[in-house]
Formats: C-alpha cells, structure tokens, sequence
C-alpha cells in the first residue's frame, strides 16, 4: 500500500470507529466521570489517541483497545479533579444517558427502568464489568483487560452483581 493509500485507509478506519463507538463510549465515560460534558471530552481524547496508532496495531481488538484507553483517560480525569475517593466509594453522581429502551411493552419498559435502577445501586465496580459484559459485549478476558482485574475476580463481580440483581428482582415480584 503506497503512502498515501495508507493514509486514507488510516482515515476511514478512525472515522469507522467513531460511528460504531462514540455513543457506547460517551455512556461508558459518563458512567465513570459523572458528567455528560467531560465525557465527551474523554471520548474526543480517546479518539485522538486512536489516530495516532496505526490501524494494524489495534486492528482485531479495537473495542477493547478504545474501552481500555477511555476508561484510563477517565480515571486520570477522576484523579485530576480528586474525585477517586468518591468513584471508589461509590458516591459517584448518577448520570442519566440516553440508552436504547425495549419498545415492545408497556411492561418490558417498566422491568428494564427497574433493572437500571437495580443496577444503579450496585457497587461501582460491579456496574462497570457488568455495562461491559452486557451493553457492550466484552468477553470476561477483554473486561480484565479494560480494567485492569484479573479475569477471576471479573468473574466474582459479575456473578455476585447478578446474585444480588436476580434476589432483589425477585423480592420485588412477591
């Protein structure tokens, strides 16, 4: 590939994953930060990041490389500010973001807002690994990665946040 074919591959490459992921990452960083604004900040300086790398070199893993990249710039944000403690304490502010709702009922609507809200009170944690495992669809290994857990303990938050989430789901059925 000659050098200016390889710019515009490079180019199309970053402007493909900003369709595919800036919505998924804004939440994600919203979720983390606790502001809308400054995660679109975070989002712009992950993709900053990406048009520096070569496409071969996250090719394959893009996701999880622009996830892992988020997630660090988001922290360090946090850190900035000095608002780790809070983040770790899980204080950190709610963020209402735009997420896609079930439309086929007025009751899967209702059981989704209150798995959300369910979800909203677990650790932060163990809302961030299981926003990855299941809005975005990271394997076990790729959320190690991302956060920096080893893949067992991913395992033991994910499974005690569904513990928890299935008994209060059905206490409140009773």
């Amino acid at each position: 590939m000659n050098r200016e074919n390889s710019h515009e591959h490079a180019e199309n490459f970053v402007q493909t994953a900003v369709v595919d992921y800036q919505s998924p990452l804004t939440r994600y960083a919203a979720r983390l930060v606790g502001d809308p604004d400054r995660a679109r900040d975070i989002v712009q300086d992950t993709f900053v990041k990406l048009m520096a790398q070569p496409p071969d070199v996250v090719d394959g893993h893009l996701a999880e490389w622009l996830f892992t990249v988020c997630r660090h710039r988001a922290l360090d944000v946090l850190r900035k500010e000095g608002r780790m403690k809070r983040f770790e304490e899980g204080e950190m502010e709610r963020v209402s973001a735009e997420a896609p709702r079930p439309t086929h009922s007025l009751e899967a609507e209702e059981t989704h807002d209150a798995l959300l809200r369910m979800i909203d009170r677990l650790p932060p944690n163990q809302q961030e690994v299981l926003r990855l495992k299941f809005q975005s669809g990271f394997s076990y290994k790729e959320i190690s990665r991302i956060t920096a857990h080893s893949v067992s303990h991913v395992g033991v938050l994910i499974h005690h946040a569904v513990t928890r989430l299935r008994a209060e789901h059905a206490a409140q059925r009773t």
